[in-house]
């Protein structure tokens, strides 16, 4: 009998680039994988977001640090979730709004009584903020 949530565990091919825009990508992905980490150790930092963002800018730069990524023991099972089902973990959820929220106020707080910058940024955050709490927490048909 074949498992109805079967884990694809092939990383989505993607086209190669070349030259500056391969460096800067491959620069990209480095600086994602590194505050990704942080964010792990971090309370308050979504690293999840920066391993997604690091994840695609590999795929599209060095297939050997994709793979390294995609297959990572600690790392892997998040990117290959959201991968597969679209899945952002709870923990994530809530680092990333809790760190879009204070970032709203800090807006507020150094915009001088200007209102239209944080008013802007607030808008787009609660747009993104409501995007990822309305994304599944955990692979459907699973505990």
């Amino acid at each position: 009998m074949s498992n109805p949530v079967a884990h694809d565990t092939s990383p989505p091919a993607a086209r190669r680039l070349c030259g500056p825009a391969r460096v800067a990508l491959l620069a990209l992905g480095f600086a994602c994988t590194a505050i990704g980490i942080a964010g792990v150790i971090l309370p308050g930092l979504p690293g999840t977001v920066f391993l997604l963002i690091a994840v695609w800018a590999f795929s599209r730069s060095s297939e050997r640090f994709h793979l390294w990524l995609y297959n990572h023991p600690r790392f892997g099972r998040t990117v290959r979730d959201w991968h597969a089902h679209r899945v952002i973990p709870v923990k994530a959820k809530v680092a990333a709004v809790s760190m879009m929220a204070a970032t709203a106020i800090g807006l507020v707080w150094i915009s001088d009584g200007d209102w239209r910058l944080p008013a802007l940024s607030g808008a787009v955050m609660a747009i993104v903020a409501v995007w990822i709490v309305t994304r599944p927490s955990r692979i459907v048909g699973t505990a």
